[in-house]
């Protein structure tokens, strides 16, 4: 196998031991594990970890969320093969460093000062200047300009002549040692702020997950971590008034309890907010009581301002609601009764409908006393088969695709507080709902949304109820109830059929009533006789879609448009008649028929119909509520954290060094030109004496190099050779060319 690493290598022991050390130790094998730790962060970015297994099911589907289940993707950071990878990059980078390093520092620290006059020759940079003085006075000059150029450098006398061995920015060797230490540095504190402690615990103390739902108190010592445990992260929900000593760590398959070595109180959770009702600020006042001690810490907890106490530091992740009271007031949604009765409830919490026969149960979900939407234009149906998007779907959807496109200024506003429940029956199946306390104002109508979903990955679809002059649905609710009722429905025809036709034509009359009770009728979802009509296809028979069928069997095509206008201004006449008829019956006044009212007939008869897909026994008007919040806290014990750090700091003071900090090599080659008349007529004594020896004179021979070629050294070498020059006030000898000039800077000689 060819040798793909330089410096220290094993010579020695078993070739297959010799050949692991070489792969482990390659750079190539570095490289390749840390792309596949940057694939493998890249997905653990994208995709969100540790969430519960049935979201992944609803978004990917079951086969691939198995598959990537498989593959660990949904605890990228904790999987085994993610810590395998880290520990055999750390063992790569460390042979990296121990078997290069040695030689880097001694390279860094040699002068290379072994040099021939013939290797500083063979220099592609190199210049050659005649200068007068004698060698020492030469090298003495020189000397002091190399110091002060900041050129560290030592003084070798060699074959009658004077070597200047000079470098400058030899750290950025350094700069490559820190580099590879700093991924070490920086791999270690993330294993030690992995789950591999906690991995080392389930494998070695038998520890296990807690799988389902289970109270914490009576979990035993099996399912629970040591307060000295030295690396987690888990979370703790604390309601307000209510404290915790646990914290939850989620795993693949279950959760472990983490005991705490000290107790949280959340005494106070605090929102602030924008004008728009934006929140602006989260924050959680606490009391950190040391379980030891006994000592009590009040602390105040926001986000990016973490509580740091006994080594756990305490983050604001989240909050959620902690169990907020309500009180509702529900409202049938079939038969001829619009009686409401109390209904208590707590957020978390479930309540029975004792007053339906069905055995259904109310499922409280969440409570929001804030909701800043966004409403700017009068939201209409999908079509007569279903309930309408809510308009911040709309909105949102209006936003996507090219930013080029253009929309209307955004216009938020608070909508008050909401409630999401659940009704489920005995078979267990469950519909969602989200009802907003107070009316939304659209386009100058004063609506109460009611939502609506059967899938939770699903957008709700919103009911929308107009509401009366007390900003309630009991008018509303009243026509509901009216229009169930048999015998209304008989006397709003009559009264209809009364106020459209005069009494003298007594036939025309009658039959406008037999007409005006059908439509009635059809629209109740009620057959001719008074009893319901059967459902079709799942959805129940009523509203717009049973006077459609209606037309479309007893129509022929080519009259269906004109009798749909005409049952449908006759639904409209007779619906009023039925909300008078209503009223008078409950011993209120008759309304004047002016637009208002007669715009809510309008939204009240879609509402009606949309009313058969809500399918809820009740509706539930949220009176009054008593908030209480809860804040979901990060807990993390990192001992790596600063052990990250300094790999940080190492990493850009590493990646500084290598690439700002250019090493560059200086030698200056000096010896004493001989006269020429001396050296052909004359020994060495007669020199000194005789008149006719010319001024000494001293050959400098001068050479750089630098481990990379750039414009800037070229620039560099041609103001050193110029300085030099200027220095004895001579120009510098053009450099000769050689063959070697396009090869390396540095000669062969040198160690």
């Amino acid at each position: 196998m060819s040798v793909s690493t330089s410096g220290t290598q094993i010579k020695t022991g078993p070739r297959a031991a010799r050949v692991t050390v070489e792969l482990l130790g390659s750079m190539r094998f570095a490289i390749s594990l840390l792309v596949i730790l940057a694939i493998a962060s890249i997905i653990g970015t994208v995709l969100k970890q540790d969430d519960p297994y049935p979201n992944y099911v609803n978004q990917f589907g079951p086969f691939w969320a198995d598959i990537f289940r498989s593959l660990g993707l949904y605890t990228v950071y904790g999987t085994w093969w993610f810590i395998i990878i880290l520990l055999f990059l750390v063992v790569s980078v460390s042979l990296c460093v121990w078997r290069n390093g040695p030689k880097m520092i001694a390279d860094m620290r040699s002068w290379k000062d072994r040099v021939r006059e013939g290797s500083l020759r063979a220099f592609g940079h190199k210049a050659e200047y005649s200068v007068s003085g004698s060698r020492d006075q030469v090298a003495l000059k020189v000397g002091q300009w190399v110091r002060r150029e900041g050129y560290k450098y030592v003084t070798r006398e060699t074959d009658g002549a004077t070597l200047i061995a000079a470098k400058r920015g030899a750290i950025t060797k350094l700069g490559y040692i820190f580099a590879h230490v700093a991924i070490i540095v920086i791999c270690v504190g993330a294993l030690l702020d992995s789950n591999l402690t906690i991995r080392l615990q389930m494998w070695l103390l038998d520890k296990s997950p807690v799988h389902g739902n289970a109270v914490i108190s009576s979990l035993g010592p099996e399912h629970r971590m040591s307060p000295s445990n030295p690396s987690f992260r888990g979370y703790a929900w604390v309601p307000e008034g209510d404290h915790v000593s646990t914290a939850i760590l989620n795993e693949a398959d279950g959760s472990l309890i983490q005991d705490l070595p000290f107790t949280i109180q959340l005494n106070k959770f605090v929102v602030d907010y924008y004008s728009t009702g934006m929140p602006k600020l989260f924050a959680s006042d606490i009391v950190i009581t040391d379980r030891v001690t006994g000592q009590k810490i009040p602390a105040r907890i926001e986000v990016n301002k973490p509580f740091t106490y006994r080594g756990i530091a305490i983050y604001q992740s989240s909050f959620e609601d902690g169990g907020s009271k309500l009180q509702f007031s529900a409202y049938p949604m079939s038969g001829p009764s619009a009686k409401p009765f109390a209904i208590d409830g707590k957020i978390g919490g479930t309540a029975p409908l004792t007053e339906t026969p069905d055995g259904d149960t109310i499922e409280f979900a969440d409570f929001r006393a804030i909701n800043v939407e966004t409403f700017q234009a009068k939201p209409g149906p999908i079509d007569t088969r279903s309930v309408a998007k809510p308009k911040l779907e709309q909105f949102i959807d209006g936003r996507l695709g090219s930013g080029a496109q253009t929309s209307n200024p955004r216009e938020l506003h608070n909508v008050g507080p909401s409630v999401q429940y659940k009704i489920r029956d005995k078979d267990g199946q469950a519909r969602e709902y989200n009802n907003y306390m107070a009316p939304v104002s659209v386009d100058g109508e004063a609506l109460i949304l009611a939502g609506v979903r059967t899938d939770p990955d699903a957008p709700f679809r919103y009911l929308r109820i107009p509401a009366d002059a007390d900003g309630s649905v009991q008018q509303w609710m009243m026509l509901r109830a009216a229009l169930q009722n048999p015998a209304l429905r008989v006397a709003a025809a009559r009264q209809f059929a009364a106020r459209s036709v005069t009494a003298e034509d007594a036939q025309l009359q009658e039959h406008l009533q037999e007409s005006a009770l059908r439509v009635l009728t059809l629209f109740a979802g009620a057959n001719e006789d008074g009893s319901p009509a059967p459902a079709q296809n799942g959805v129940p028979a009523g509203g717009f879609a049973a006077v459609a069928g209606f037309i479309e069997h007893s129509v022929p095509a080519a009259n269906q448009q004109k009798a749909a206008d005409l049952l449908l201004r006759m639904l409209e006449g007779s619906m009023w008649d039925l909300w008078q008829v209503a009223r008078q019956q409950n011993g209120q006044a008759a309304l004047p028929a002016n637009q208002e009212n007669s715009r809510f007939v309008q939204t009240a008869i879609n509402a009606l119909s949309d009313s058969f897909l809500y399918g809820a026994p009740v509706f539930l008007q949220l009176d009054s509520f008593k908030q209480i919040e809860a804040s979901v806290f990060q807990l993390a014990r990192a001992p790596g954290e600063n052990i990250v750090y300094l790999g940080s700091a190492l990493l850009v003071i590493g990646i500084f060094s290598m690439f700002y900090v250019r090493e560059r090599r200086l030698w200056i080659w000096i010896k004493a030109e001989v006269p020429e008349k001396a050296a052909g007529s004359a020994g060495a004594g007669d020199v000194e004496s005789s008149p006719d020896v010319a001024a000494p004179r001293t050959q400098l021979l001068m050479a750089m190099s630098t481990a990379r070629k750039t414009l800037d050294f070229e620039k560099e070498f041609d103001q050193t050779r110029a300085a030099i020059g200027e220095l004895f006030a001579v120009p510098s000898a053009p450099a000769s060319a050689s063959p070697r000039d396009a090869q390396s800077d540095k000669p062969q000689d040198l160690t």
